[in-house]
Parts: C-alpha cells; structure tokens; sequence
C-alpha cells in the first residue's frame, strides 16, 4: 500500500483550510485517512503551519511520500532536514549529538527569519495607516479651509450689501441728464448698425 502525505482540503469556499495526513494514495482527496499529521492555514499573513514533527518523522521513515506542497510545508519547519539528518545517523556520517545542533541551530535561524517578517509586516501596516490618517487630515483641513473663506465671503458679500443700502443716494441720475445730447445720439446709432 504507497501512502502519501498530503493535504485534506477543508474550510469554505474561498477561505481553505487544510489538515496534513498521511493516506492511501488510492483514496480520495478529502476521503478516508490513516493518520492526521497536523494542519495549514493559509488565510493568515504569514501562514499558519502546526504539524506533528514526531508523526511526520516516523510516516517518512516509513516510505511515505510527501507531495510537492506538503514537501514544501515541512521544509518550511524543518522535519525533511530532521528526517535527512536521521539518515546520517543511522549510517553513521554524524552522531546524534551533532545532528541535534544542527537542527537546533537551523530551527533559530529559521525562526528569526519569520520573526523578522511578522515586524516588517505589523511595521508596514502602522505605517500605511500613519499615512492614510495623515491624507485624511490633510483633506479634512483643506474641506475646513474651504469652508472658513467661504463663510468669510458670505459675511464679507452681506456687509457690502447692508453698507450699499445703508449708504446715501448718490445723485447720478442728474450727472447722466447733464450729458451731451451728442453723445446720446451716437449711442443710438451704434446700436442701429
């Protein structure tokens, strides 16, 4: 019987969950499994990995062949070098001592590593929001600016109002009487032409 370690698809439509198992190559894909391994989340930023390292381990030294992506996910946390450095000891290219610190000295660089992306990730999220908070000001002032000079010109355009109509008449009806009738002949005929 081959076994595989694979992925189990669950969660809904469009937010995916997946349980890592070893199972029949024969069976189906969310079908009948011999032993859940652990699980992936991939929703979360970085994903989300928990698997048994011990399980994993053993079904590999066992035979059973990982897929690409299950490959993938327990290389990301180390269990193909545990398992690689298994290897050396049962053939003798290193005590267990040594494979121990290698892994050990692997598993902090590694973890320092994703540590260091879940800062640059919480860093540029305050960042991006210092930034839009700041544009939103920036509007927000403006709108408020906007707002005072046309107030300021409304107040400014009723004052000019009230001052015309509480100024007194100027008498320029007689200044126009006063005028040359000469002048209001050619004006009669520019309008003609």
């Amino acid at each position: 019987m081959p076994v595989k370690i694979r992925l189990q698809r669950h969660g809904k439509k469009g937010k995916p969950f997946y349980w890592i198992v070893a199972a029949d190559a024969r069976a189906k894909r969310d079908g009948r499994y011999l032993e859940k391994i652990g699980t992936y989340n991939p929703n979360t930023n970085p994903a989300t990995i928990d698997i048994n390292e011990d399980n994993a381990v053993n079904w590999l030294e066992k035979g059973a062949q990982p897929t690409d992506t299950a490959r993938t996910l327990m290389s990301y946390k180390g269990i193909m070098l545990k398992h690689h450095l298994n290897g050396g000891v049962r053939k003798g290219a290193l005590t267990q001592e040594e494979a121990d610190k290698k892994l050990v000295f692997w598993l902090k660089e590694k973890d320092a590593k994703i540590l260091a992306k879940k800062e640059g990730l919480t860093k540029e999220e305050v960042d991006s929001k210092a930034k839009r908070l700041a544009t939103e000001k920036a509007v927000s002032d403006k709108r408020l600016a906007d707002a005072a000079a046309a107030e300021a010109e409304a107040t400014l355009a009723e004052e000019t109002a009230a001052a015309k109509e509480a100024a007194p008449v100027e008498e320029t009806a007689p200044v126009e009487e006063a005028a040359p009738e000469s002048s209001k002949d050619e004006a009669k005929e520019e309008k003609k032409e």
